[in-house]
């Protein structure tokens, strides 16, 4: 199995390839995706940046989360994910995006959202680097 690195290495390659720019907006991760991503040389050819939103009020301010989504779904939800990968296209110069949500613990989960719970989403401009 490949580790971290290997991983970021790999994904760097192929959107280098694809002419395509990542960037992140991460929750429970608190930038652990961006971290792996940074940690690789040459990184800043492939991704753009990385959004912590780690409370509600960062996922509106930065990304442009509505307050409604958050609301209605919480934010450890697909509806909440989905506009945080939207929002941060439309934020940045990417090309591609990914989104995490998670209830990481070991407090804060219930019956419905247990701690454990993640939600990824992801989001593309259909276009090669802007």
């Amino acid at each position: 199995m490949q580790n971290i690195s290997e991983l970021s290495a790999n994904l760097g390659q192929l959107l280098q390839q694809r002419d395509q720019v990542l960037v992140t907006a991460e929750s429970c991760t608190g930038g652990g995706v961006a971290t792996a991503i940074t940690d690789i040389a040459g990184s800043s050819a492939w991704f753009d940046r990385a959004f912590v939103t780690y409370s509600n009020d960062a996922k509106m301010e930065m990304i442009g989360v509505k307050s409604e989504t958050l609301g209605q779904h919480g934010a450890v939800s697909e509806p909440v994910v989905i506009e945080m990968a939207q929002g941060a296209l439309s934020h940045s110069n990417g090309t591609l995006s990914v989104a995490i949500s998670g209830i990481a613990g070991p407090g804060g989960g219930s019956d419905e959202k247990p701690v454990g719970t993640v939600c990824f989403a992801w989001a593309s401009s259909q276009a090669g680097r802007k």
